[in-house]
């Protein structure tokens, strides 16, 4: 006698902190629950933003069983966002709660709450509900586990020092982690964004005693014995649940017409165009940023700038016709693309897994945030980039800059062949990941586990 499955039904709250480097990574992640749902699930996804996000993403193809519900913009604009980074912080922390708990009683009781991590509120929003709060940390594992490990910094004096005296000792004694020096730890710890510091441990100590799941965006083979640690530590549920970059948008949009700009790296030989993106939100000096055009330039290296409008005039004017900017750009496209021979980055996160993906080697200039530790992964541990900047505090100047991306770009060298290669198969790596399954088992045992009910 023939057997039917059971029917699950299951609907999902997403709540991204506002910001395209937590958007992004959350939709692409509900993407990939909405496409790896067996038949027999009934799944819904509810994806909550303000009506600034909604206006900015309605128009982005994504699941018919993906659903924006949008709350009143009680926070700053996004462009704003910079002027006055903890101003924006403490109304995300105290103004978003409220709308989005009035959502709820208007939509059919969720069998999770996805949120960011940056959201502590949403614990308290599940905890009222009895909803089970799924934490979704966009930075990389090892950053949650040095922000979760800051007590052994206490002990060991690197907690809040000082750089110039202190900025080259060595962190050698948290779980999993290589040996990594203090100015590379997140920069929460010893700079002007120290005051946000509570903040953020207040974040990692929710998602470790109150969240029921831990979602991280990683690879189990990029951090393994950072993530074997804190499985062994922490006692919420781990699930590494892939890169969360548009990877398979990629592969769909290769029957679109391509933008100019993929015409232009189309007419430019193999490896030759170094591909430079210091992110979409905070950016370097002024004073920096004219060294670095005219470092570029003197190098005689073929570039394609991603820039802001405010400087993509001074650095169209400034590479001379070896040269492309663009305002925006689909970043995992260019990357993919044979004639990207290098990466110029800030290192977010996103950023670093689109380039690993791409098997692109660094160029890292990290400014504020995670980056740090980020480049330090990327030279370091696995060996695939050069920094740039090897004094956040100093300014690196045009010849330096143009020696390096000369030598960088060098296809004949034994160190650019020998880093290219390691590129490539910690690539293999993440498409072995991929392609084999494993996160979409990963996925599904987390769809499977929500369904079943609430987790106590």
């Amino acid at each position: 006698m023939e057997t039917t499955q059971p029917l699950f039904s299951c609907h999902i709250l997403a709540i991204p902190y506002p910001g395209r480097g937590h958007i992004n990574p959350l939709m692409n992640l509900c993407k990939l629950i909405a496409t790896t749902s067996k038949p027999n699930h009934l799944l819904q996804i509810s994806f909550i933003v303000t009506e600034e996000w909604f206006s900015f993403l309605k128009s982005e193809p994504k699941p018919d069983n993906i659903q924006f519900q949008t709350i009143p913009n009680v926070i700053p604009s996004e462009k704003d966002r910079s002027k006055d980074l903890l101003g924006f912080v403490e109304a995300v922390y105290t103004k978003m709660e409220a709308p989005i708990d009035s959502i709820l009683d208007g939509l059919p009781k969720p069998n999770v709450i996805l949120a960011d991590s940056l959201l502590p509120w949403a614990v308290g929003i599940g905890e009222r509900r009895n909803i089970p709060v799924a934490s979704f940390w966009t930075m990389s594992a090892t950053v949650f586990s040095i922000l979760h490990h800051h007590q052994l910094l206490l002990a060991n004096g690197h907690f809040e020092v000082n750089l110039a005296e202190q900025g080259e000792e060595l962190v050698n004694y948290i779980p999993g982690i290589t040996p990594i020096c203090v100015k590379d730890l997140p920069p929460v710890f010893h700079c002007k964004y120290r005051e946000m510091l509570h903040l953020i441990l207040e974040v990692v100590l929710q998602l470790v005693n109150k969240a029921q799941y831990a979602l991280f965006t990683t690879i189990e083979p990029l951090e393994s014995q950072v993530i074997e640690a804190l499985q062994a530590e922490i006692p919420v549920p781990i699930f590494t649940v892939g890169p969360t970059i548009p990877y398979m948008d990629t592969e769909l949009n290769t029957n679109k017409p391509s933008p100019n700009y993929l015409l232009w790296l189309d007419d430019q030989p193999k490896d030759s165009v170094l591909y430079i993106s210091q992110g979409s939100f905070l950016s370097v000096s002024n004073t920096q940023l004219d060294e670095i055009i005219a470092g570029v330039h003197s190098s005689g290296v073929r570039t394609f700038w991603v820039a802001r409008e405010t400087s993509s005039l001074l650095i169209t004017d400034g590479i001379g016709k070896r040269g492309i900017v663009v305002p925006w750009c689909d970043q995992l496209r260019v990357l993919c693309h044979p004639s990207v021979g290098g990466f110029w980055s800030h290192c977010g996160w996103n950023s670093t897994k689109e380039g690993v993906f791409a098997g692109v080697p660094f160029l890292t200039f990290p400014i504020v945030a995670d980056q740090f530790t980020n480049s330090k992964q990327i030279v370091e541990d696995w060996k695939i980039g050069w920094r740039v900047n090897k004094e956040s505090e100093n300014l690196v100047k045009r010849d330096e800059i143009a020696l390096l991306v000369q030598s960088f770009m060098d296809l004949d060298s034994y160190h650019g062949r020998e880093m290219r290669k390691r590129a490539m198969g910690i690539r293999n790596i993440f498409q072995e990941a991929i392609e084999g399954g494993a996160i979409q088992a990963n996925i599904y045992k987390f769809i499977q586990d929500i369904s079943q009910g609430p987790r106590q």
